[in-house]
This record gives C-alpha cells, structure tokens and sequence, in this order.
C-alpha cells in the first residue's frame, strides 16, 4: 500500500477511534479495497468492523437488502442503490458508521449516461439518513477504483458527510 492510502487509513482511524465508533463497508467496483487499505493499518480491529463485497446485483440483495426495485428503476450504479448498499450495511453489521461504493471502474460497462468512471457513494450513521455522492474519475480502471478509494475515505472525514455526528 502507497503512503498516502496509508496516511489516510490512520486518520479515519483516529477519527472514528477518537468518537468510539466502528466502520463498516460495502464495496462494489472497488472490490474490498477500501477494506483492505483500512485493515493494512495495526489496531484497525479497534475500529473497523466489517466490509461486504457486493459486485452483483445479486449479491447487493442477498447481503445488503437492496430492493430489486431499486435496481431496475435506477441500475446499480445509482446513488439510490449506494444508500441502500449503506443501510443494508449496518442492518447487517454491528458498527455504528458505513459507506458504500457502487460505480463503473471500465475499461467497459460505461454507457452515454453513466460513462465509465461513474461512481456512487454512501455514508451513513445509525440512526441517520445516508448522504450519498456522484463522482465522475479519469483514468484506467485502477486509477478509477483507487480515486474512489480515496474520495470515500475522504469525504468520511469531511464534517458536512455526517451531520449526524455533529450534533
């Protein structure tokens, strides 16, 4: 792992250790790698609870609860489909904060719509409504999935992507 994604790790660690609250995942393009990048960090057990790779449909149903309505109607690179990859995140975890990603990594899959590049996010606190984002990223699938990476991560640390917590 770069020492960027590392620095970022540790400080959403800090941060959520600072609050006493644990992250949960789900993660669809991106495959588990902002699980990984956070799990890389020693004592990330303190504070990450769990992460779900949800690349199907399918698998975002079975898993997470999200509707097949929802599906059909706004496809799952939609930021509907992410709020409810968020929800379903914590209906099936213990932790008190989640974030989903959904999106088109390419080099194929794109369409005039949602091209590739597209990704959807979410976060959420228990309790709360999730606050989702969409993002548009250049660049091959790697740079892609990482550039969502880091923004999830981010933005998880920008006070206004959890009013909740700031209450």
């Amino acid at each position: 792992m770069d020492a960027d994604l590392a620095q970022l790790s540790a400080q959403v660690g800090a941060w959520l250790k600072g609050r006493g609250l644990r992250l949960a995942s789900a993660e669809s393009c991106t495959g588990g790698w902002v699980a990984q990048v956070l799990t890389a960090t020693a004592g990330s057990s303190e504070w990450f609870e769990r992460g779900f790779v949800t690349y199907s449909n399918e698998a975002k149903q079975e898993s997470l609860g999200v509707s097949a309505q929802t599906l059909a109607a706004q496809g799952a690179v939609s930021e509907p489909v992410a709020a409810e990859m968020a929800l379903g995140t914590l209906a099936a975890s213990r932790a008190e904060v989640a974030l989903a990603i959904t999106g088109i990594a390419g080099p194929v899959g794109g369409s005039p719509d949602k091209p590739v590049g597209t990704v959807c996010f979410a976060w959420v606190v228990r309790g709360a409504q999730p606050v989702t984002r969409l993002a548009h990223f250049d660049g091959d699938r790697e740079a892609v999935r990482r550039a969502a990476v880091v923004f999830a991560l981010t933005r998880l640390l920008d006070s206004t992507t959890l009013p909740a917590l700031n209450q």
